[in-house]
């Protein structure tokens, strides 16, 4: 299952388990602990007396009471000193224990703040990237649904170091939607970056005029029209001697999602999804594009999501984490 980054109040999350940034003591405190137990109510209060506390880098977990989530996941996060003092290791020890006990307790979906990143001290970035990092690698192993809240983004630098001209490749490439409209009336598919599939892709969807010209010159098209959406992904899994968990963890999609794709070879997919798997198969732009024509979809200048998936795949990005960061930090939904 998949990782999302989110920007929401954790309290009013319906999942699992939510993870709780507490102090030592469990007995609550400020910030995401406190808001946690004022939601649940004081029952959380009263079971937290009978733990005995907890050690930095441990969890322990408790019942969700009037919170939208069964469990409660108490961790305490380090105190940053100059990060030389185990503060890493004690971090990414907050995760995997809480992932552990999800995992004991049957959770499909957990949700956690940024750990230890408010009063405690931790540098924003650093936290994004043990919270980022700790969680991919459980889900390597393991199946469940799992959410960074991030409840401001301001701070992060999210999606700097790969994407560090990206808004110099928005102010050149993007387009309002007026613009592109006004583009496309003027007879875009005439333009030099639509090939001849792609202008017979269009005729035979109805959505281009026919030109006489070129059906009457069609010899071999650049594509086989006749390949649906799945048989495609399913053709490149097999070009590129993938396997499909391989093939839907690096898409950040559900293995259900996935089953139903393969399951019926008439699947039409969300635009998000399709866009997700031709990043996972790490197709060059041509067949990206083919991709999402067989889907139903095309990439759009006036569509920010769609001019940043240009950007990654021109400068060979196809890390879908990384290009949800830099989606994150544009205030577009992620993958």
């Amino acid at each position: 299952m998949p990782l999302k980054i989110i920007r929401q109040d954790i309290t009013k999350l319906e999942c699992d388990a939510i993870v709780n940034a507490a102090n030592s003591s469990l007995l609550g405190g400020g910030g995401v602990d406190g808001a946690i137990h004022r939601a649940a109510g004081p029952k959380l209060l009263e079971e937290c007396r009978g733990l005995g506390g907890c050690q930095t880098g441990d969890a322990k977990i408790t019942y969700g009471y009037n919170l939208p989530a069964k469990y409660v996941i108490h961790t305490v996060g380090p105190v940053y000193a100059g990060g030389n003092r185990g503060e890493r290791e004690l971090l990414i020890s907050c995760y995997k224990k809480s992932l552990d006990l999800a995992l004991s307790h049957g959770c499909e979906s957990v949700a956690f703040p940024l750990i230890s990143s408010g009063v405690y001290g931790y540098p924003k970035p650093e936290a994004f990237r043990v919270a980022v990092d700790t969680c991919l690698e459980f889900l390597k192993e393991n199946e469940m649904l799992i959410y960074i809240v991030v409840f401001d983004k301001h701070g992060y630098n999210i999606g700097k170091k790969n994407f560090a001209d990206l808004d110099e490749f928005i102010d050149q490439n993007y387009v309002s939607e007026q613009e592109e409209i006004f583009k496309s009336s003027k007879n875009a598919f005439d333009l030099p970056r639509f090939s001849k599939a792609k202008k017979i892709a269009g005729m035979v969807a109805g959505a281009v005029p026919c030109d006489e010209a070129i059906c009457e010159s069609i010899e071999m098209p650049d594509f086989e029209l006749d390949e649906s959406f799945t048989e495609m992904v399913l053709r490149k899994i097999d070009e590129k001697g993938m396997t499909d968990p391989e093939c839907y963890k690096r898409a950040n999609i559900d293995r259900k999602l996935f089953s139903k794709i393969r399951s019926d070879i008439h699947y039409r997919p969300s635009k998000m999804t399709a866009m997700a798997l031709g990043l996972s198969l790490e197709l060059p732009m041509n067949e990206f594009e083919e991709l999402l024509q067989k889907a139903g979809f095309a990439l759009s200048k006036s569509d920010m999501t769609d001019v940043i998936i240009d950007y990654a795949i021109r400068h060979k990005i196809y890390d879908i984490f990384a290009i949800n960061e830099a989606l994150f930090s544009k205030d577009l939904a992620t993958f």
